[in-house]
């Protein structure tokens, strides 16, 4: 039986979100206010299980008073404060953001990247094609998962699930400064030379595609990867008695990946490399 320990009630407190009064738990983000309240503020760096690293500055609001645009997903509501999502300022900022990133990285499997471009009417092709930022093949290297740099926005979730704040194995990192800056493991070498112990946990964090399943790869590039076919069911992992919760995709009657609830109690989202990716004895009909 899992033991859930039950955090301390926490008061209330009340500020204004464009202009309509909302009450949040102390400690709330603006985030998770607007999130309650139903905004729809768009973000990429930001992770539910994860501390927020402020990296993409696409969630940015207004408060009345500050000099600077604050990043949602990290400043904490405070009683009284004045929030706007949806001003000129912010919507610029936002704009020029998606910019930024959709002409420097591929976002084409980035989830709601296309509906953002068009909604605050970015132009990424305005900086041209010098713009682009790597040009390398996808790194396939193994049978589990596939790096594909191209994709990557340095949002540094990966780097963080591997690292202190959940894995704790410490197999990628980033090297180089500045515009050579990017994700890697040990060296820049074979994944499989690498400390990777193949618990998938950075696939699952990555908000643009950038790690992917190579199953999922492989079915994106011969066209047969459909999400809107794909059903959900959530079972328990029988590989041991810890008890994680997983998430099953399946499309066409087979398994094609392996999620986990992130706000389960045992595994926030995370499994080891049995729960993610030894499914196959499932669906072995030999």
């Amino acid at each position: 039986m899992t033991t859930v320990p039950l955090a301390p009630p926490r008061r209330l407190l009340e500020f204004t979100l464009d202009d309509t009064p909302v009450r949040v738990p102390e400690g709330a983000t603006i985030l998770d206010a607007c999130r309650a309240a139903g905004k729809d503020v768009p973000t990429l760096c930001h992770g539910d299980t994860l501390t927020p690293k402020n990296a993409c500055r696409v969630c940015v609001v207004e408060v009345e008073g500050a000099r600077t645009l604050a990043p949602a997903c990290s400043r904490l509501a405070e009683p009284g404060m004045v929030v706007r999502t949806d001003t000129e300022r912010t919507r610029h900022s936002r704009k020029v953001v998606l910019e930024l990133l959709a002409s420097s990285v591929d976002l084409s499997t980035t989830p709601r990247a296309a509906e953002w471009i068009k909604g605050y009417g970015a132009e990424p092709d305005r900086f041209g094609p010098e713009a682009r930022r790597l040009g390398e093949e996808p790194r396939v290297d193994n049978d589990l998962y596939v790096r594909d740099y191209d994709k990557c926005i340095l949002c540094y979730k990966c780097v963080d699930a591997c690292g202190d704040q959940w894995q704790n194995s410490f197999a990628i990192s980033v090297t180089g400064r500045g515009f050579d800056a990017r994700i890697a493991v040990e060296h820049d070498g074979p994944l499989t030379e690498s400390a990777c112990v193949y618990c998938g946990n950075c696939i699952e964090v990555c908000p643009t595609g950038a790690l992917s399943f190579k199953r999922e790869f492989d079915m994106r590039a011969d066209g047969s990867w459909d999400e809107e076919a794909q059903t959900e069911t959530t079972t328990v992992c029988a590989y041991c008695g810890v008890g994680c919760n997983l998430t099953l995709h399946v499309q066409d009657n087979e398994i094609v990946k392996v999620t986990s609830p992130h706000d389960n109690p045992v595994t926030h989202g995370n499994l080891c490399i049995k729960g993610r990716f030894g499914f196959q004895h499932v669906q072995n009909r030999v």
